[in-house]
């Protein structure tokens, strides 16, 4: 039993998957981050901003290295135009956005659930990156390790998205129900000569070369391009390199979905949830059930792309009350648009935690 914290767990992890470069710079509340990454990887270097961290970071991913960043809204804004860089050049690393109340900079101490969509807008053009959010000490282990493993296997930034409480809140836990991490390996490629940067293999994964390498001639770029890294425009080959980001990424999407439903049989109404409130969900659905009533769970931890199986449950259930800490309900936004259905239902709050008793009230009607 040790008395921890969600930002020395993932830390932790994500040495242990074989993350070997931290590139920081500190900002409430991802600070602890930033302590422990010290003390833990390999190497560690501290940026002037926000914008030479994933520009640093970029550069150590073409060479071969696995680098992983934390910040919070005001750095990941900043971070946007090389985080599309990256991910147009198919780079893999880890940015680790811990969510704080909002707009702008907000309240740096209070925490939050308001950057969900900002995600899913992040890469003009309406492409994603898989985002993975943690919803206990347990998933801040697992989801690190599935994190770093998405991003070498799929050549992609990962997001893991966490919150104040989550990272900072120190709690008991016993670290020896955790299991054990084993190193992310790149797998040997199996390149096609003449060797293309982009030439993608059966899974729509280009095989991994860093710059710099004695026997191929590697190219990467972040403008459109083809299969050899070579600049084109509107040619059908870098269209459908360009498609193809997308494509890996949902063509792949079961090996990366990630998602905890406690389902009670003849049960017609389900909260949804994650992160943060899932606590206060667990705890609602005991209370309800205790009532008599019949209720599931959905706690979501592959929040983007949104999973099929993800969209599979909810199809299930005719009455859905969304748990999260904001107002607009970014997540049912998220599934649902716009579009108001009588049976859709949301709680939501900013400026403290959502409470079980706010989530029980909600099935009184």
């Amino acid at each position: 039993m040790q008395l921890i914290d969600g930002s020395k767990i993932i830390t932790e992890a994500c040495v242990r998957a074989g993350a070997d470069v931290y590139v920081g710079y500190p900002i409430t509340p991802s600070n602890w981050f930033y302590a422990y990454a010290q003390k833990r990887f390999p190497l560690f270097l501290a940026g002037p901003d926000e914008i030479s961290v994933l520009q640093w970071m970029a550069g150590f991913s073409a060479a071969g290295r696995l680098p992983v960043t934390a910040t919070s809204f005001p750095g990941l804004a900043l971070m946007v135009e090389s985080l599309n860089m990256a991910h147009m050049m198919e780079l893999p690393m880890l940015i680790i956005v811990t969510q704080r109340l909002g707009p702008s900079t907000g309240s740096a101490t209070t925490g939050a659930q308001g950057d969900l969509l900002l995600l899913r807008g992040a890469i003009s053009g309406g492409y994603q990156i898989p985002v993975f959010c943690p919803s206990s000490f347990e998933d801040c282990w697992n989801l690190a390790y599935e994190a770093v493993k998405t991003a070498v296997n799929y050549r992609t930034p990962v997001v893991l998205l966490t919150s104040k409480e989550m990272v900072m809140t120190y709690r008991s836990f016993d670290l020896s129900g955790l299991p054990e991490i084993k190193k992310v390996e790149n797998a040997e490629p199996e390149v096609a000569l003449p060797y293309q940067s982009y030439r993608a293999g059966a899974d729509g994964v280009p095989p991994f070369i860093p710059l710099g390498d004695e026997s191929y001639q590697v190219r990467l770029n972040a403008s459109t391009h083809g299969r050899a890294g070579l600049i084109q425009k509107e040619s059908p080959e870098a269209m459908a390199n360009t498609r193809r980001l997308q494509d890996k990424l949902e063509g792949n999407i079961s090996e990366f979905t990630f998602f905890e439903l406690d389902e009670e049989d003849g049960a017609g109404q389900l909260i949804v949830s994650y992160g943060i409130s899932a606590d206060a969900a667990r705890d609602a659905l005991a209370g309800l059930r205790r009532q008599g009533k019949k209720v599931s769970l959905l706690i979501i931890k592959t929040l983007l792309p949104v999973p099929p199986a993800i969209l599979s449950i909810l199809e299930r259930y005719e009455k859905q009350v969304f748990v999260e800490e904001n107002l607009p309900g970014l997540l049912r936004e998220l599934i649902y648009g716009q579009a108001r259905r009588a049976h859709i239902r949301s709680v939501n709050k900013i400026g403290s935690m959502i409470a079980p008793s706010e989530i029980i009230k909600e099935f009184a009607v």
